[in-house]
């Protein structure tokens, strides 16, 4: 082999590497920032009756009703012991199930979610005395399989179908310390003594982008300008009046879907139609007007429907799963423009503040969210346009977007639709 041709080598310089900097100059851009997570100083202590075992778990905000971990995180705590004598054991475990049963079916399963068990102290193993404390770890794991597939570990939930036919679902976690003891022991005097108490597992995600900024509007037409940041959805609205068009509806989403159950959902509308079918439509409109001024009959709602699925079968050809549907969310319009034949408007949905978890997937179980854009005239034989309804999925998320990269991120929606449409409310 030749070596004629090789470049000669030339050692690098040192002297031109820029010096580093915390922030940012003029010329340059933080494209991630990694902040630590503030890991909570608190405790929650939960005792026997006697007071003879307490069960501490350690990493908890101050003040609160019950334990609360997220994905991967470690149970921490101690045991304590008010005295020792007699004590053959100590052992810490970890539980969680998913159980669904159809009201008035029969049909009832149960899933065992997360099982870990950890043996603190054996008299049989350990020749030195029992310690008063002892301290312990346990992970949760990521996922869970119910046999037939694998799913992330669901957050903590409960939802109910009342009437014939209903289901009942409910996900629980539980921690527990068991003392075992002897015959001779004295120990509570009531042998063996456990204590339990439920956490509450919440699962974070954010969104893997920020919402885009509001749509810009022609300077000349006033209309809306469409970018790649957001996606367009359209549906007809249907006229029932001599001489009146169809509606054109369009509605404006960020592309992505996916939102923050902390941050207002953006939304932009706009509807086109001969100047005498918008007029027709004004009273059924999304804001107030002087003929309705207490009335609103075109909405955006989010809704949660919840599936559940005992069973997993099919009668003549139909599944045998139940749902109902939850309104989270009302959408809040205001008038940004019109024209000879338009009308436009913006505004956000706000989620309810007592949903704490977004959809998910576990077993039988099944919880998904979407955006429900309808005008439903109190009177529909007499209304000038047909009832209309469009379904939108969305994902939600337990934080807002953040660059520190310490949230599970979700890069678009779900794209499954739910089952059936809603009932009107």
């Amino acid at each position: 082999m030749s070596t004629t041709s090789l470049p000669s080598y030339v050692a690098p310089s040192f002297t031109r590497i820029p010096s580093y900097s915390a922030e940012p100059h003029e010329y340059e851009q933080r494209l991630a920032l990694t902040r630590p997570l503030r890991r909570p100083v608190g405790n929650f202590v939960k005792q026997s009756k006697g007071g003879h075992v307490s069960l501490r778990l350690s990493a908890q905000d101050d003040n609160v009703s019950l334990p609360v971990y997220g994905v991967g995180a470690a149970v921490e705590g101690t045991v304590s012991l008010s005295k020792a004598d007699g004590v053959t054991a100590v052992e810490v475990k970890i539980e969680g199930s998913l159980r669904l049963r159809e009201v008035a079916e029969g049909g009832t399963t149960t899933n065992n979610l997360c099982l870990s068990k950890l043996t603190l102290w054996n008299k049989g193993n350990d020749p030195e005395p029992c310690p008063l404390s002892l301290q312990f770890s346990l992970t949760l794991p990521d996922t869970f399989s119910d046999g037939r597939d694998t799913y992330p570990l669901p957050p903590t939930h409960d939802v109910r179908l009342a009437g014939v036919p209903g289901f009942n679902a409910t996900i629980d976690y539980h921690v527990s310390t068991t003392v075992s003891k002897g015959k001779t022991s004295t120990l509570l005097r009531l042998g063996n003594a456990t204590v339990s108490t439920p956490f509450i597992y919440r699962p974070r995600s954010r969104p893997a982008i920020p919402l885009p900024s509001p749509m810009r509007q022609s300077f000349d037409t006033f209309k809306f300008i469409e970018s790649p940041e957001w996606r367009r959805w359209d549906t007809t609205m249907r006229a029932r009046i001599h001489g009146g068009s169809d509606i054109s509806c369009q509605i404006y989403l960020p592309a992505p879907r996916v939102f923050s159950i902390t941050e207002p959902i953006p939304f932009h509308l706009m509807l086109v139609s001969s100047a005498f079918s918008l007029a027709a439509y004004l009273p059924y409109g999304p804001t107030a007007t002087i003929l309705a001024p207490n009335k609103q009959f075109t909405r955006i709602r989010a809704l949660r429907q919840s599936t559940v699925d005992v069973r997993n079968t099919l009668v003549m050809g139909t599944k045998t799963d139940m749902w109902r549907i939850d309104h989270i969310g009302e959408a809040v319009f205001r008038h940004s423009g019109d024209g000879p034949d338009w009308l436009a408007f913006s505004g956000s949905i706000r989620i309810d503040d007592e949903v704490k978890i977004g959809g998910f997937k576990a077993g039988g179980l099944t919880v998904k969210d979407f955006l429900d854009f309808s005008m439903l005239p109190p009177d529909p034989p007499k209304a000038p346009f047909s009832e209309m309804r469009l379904v939108i999925p969305i994902r939600l998320c337990t934080d807002p977007w953040s660059m520190d990269g310490l949230v599970l991120a979700f890069a678009d929606s779900d794209p499954s639709t739910p089952t059936g449409l809603p009932e009107a409310r």
